[in-house]
């Protein structure tokens, strides 16, 4: 479990292939390397990824097919950015909310507008998540939990809104993101809860 408060931004220092649809990330880091050890569970742009090793100044995890596929990982790049955070421990302050780590799927970058210290961006989300985000809710972006502003439809689809605050722009890769970037999606969990229970057939 993760809390959506990122402890640092490392950088990809290299993409390794592990098969025709798998791959190996090997991450330059250094805050969350504190007691970290092979086996660990390490978000990285919000996707729980097992470490698997420790190189020189970073260390490495693999990525396999399904996280490919659901995850905006496979697009990154020696250089790229990226939003990092340890599980969280029986004495870790929930600063955000409870995180899992597994993406429910991606949206993109629609706008972005300065308000005085802040950003107000909007995010198109795909149909299928948007019945989970709710005005106030919480929703995680790349690994950054974050509530939410606003939500709607229009001609160009689903949408919901955030705002970023200075510590959120200076401390996270969020305050780089460009119109037309992918972002990774993660629902608040306990609204899929709430939806199975009462969906369930309990004949």
């Amino acid at each position: 479990m993760f809390t959506g408060i990122v402890e640092e931004v490392g950088r990809i220092a290299r993409i390794e292939p592990v098969s025709d649809d798998a791959m190996r990330l090997v991450i330059t880091a250094d805050r969350v390397l504190e007691g970290t050890a092979p086996g660990d569970s390490v978000a990285v742009n919000g996707v729980c990824l097992t470490v698997t090793d420790f190189p020189a100044t970073g260390f490495s995890a693999d990525v396999m097919p399904e996280t490919l596929r659901r995850s905006s990982l496979g697009r990154l790049a020696p250089g790229s950015p990226v939003n990092l955070e340890r599980a969280a421990t029986p004495d870790t302050r929930l600063g955000g909310h409870i995180v899992q780590g597994h993406i429910d799927g991606m949206g993109s970058i629609r706008s972005r507008r300065p308000d005085g210290d802040f950003d107000e961006v909007v995010i198109g989300v795909p149909a299928a998540l948007s019945r989970y985000i709710a005005e106030k809710g919480s929703i995680t972006i790349d690994g950054v939990s974050l509530t939410v502003v606003g939500v709607g439809a229009d001609d160009d689809g689903h949408w919901f809104s955030v705002a970023l605050i200075p510590t959120t722009l200076q401390h996270t890769t969020l305050g780089e993101l460009q119109p037309g970037d992918p972002v990774n999606l993660e629902v608040d969990v306990i609204a899929k809860y709430v939806e199975r229970i009462l969906s369930a057939d309990t004949r």
